[in-house]
């Protein structure tokens, strides 16, 4: 079974950056990726997809800000933050096993258990 691993989280100044990665322990990953959030209080939203081909699929709150990629030779992927804000705090999830559009968190089979991501003004 396919284990997902998220690293990269921690607490940033506004307008700071992070890079999260997200390992995936299968040889072969067939499946489009995506990066989730959840807020404290908040339900699960779809944050950046991508697909085996480099196709992607932003959030509009992110957009120009984060960039999602994946390196299927190390089975990694990865979302590089740039200047975050305080509303950006929240745990982020990696997932993998669903649509590239319409990130919606019923879509997806497979979960990693997060990492947090703190932003202070």
């Amino acid at each position: 079974e396919m284990r997902l691993v998220e690293s990269g989280g921690g607490s940033v100044q506004a307008g700071g950056s992070l890079t999260l990665s997200c390992v995936a322990s299968f040889s072969y990953n067939p499946y489009a990726m995506a990066w989730f959030r959840q807020g404290q209080g908040k339900g699960r939203e779809g944050v950046a997809g991508i697909d085996t081909e480099g196709n992607t699929n932003y959030a509009d709150s992110v957009k120009g800000r984060f960039t999602i990629s994946r390196d299927n030779s190390k089975n990694t992927m990865y979302l590089r933050m740039n200047n975050l804000k305080p509303e950006d705090t929240a745990m982020y999830y990696c997932a993998a096993d669903g649509p590239l559009y319409g990130l919606a968190e019923y879509r997806y089979k497979r979960w990693g258990q997060g990492t947090q991501v703190t932003v202070s003004s």
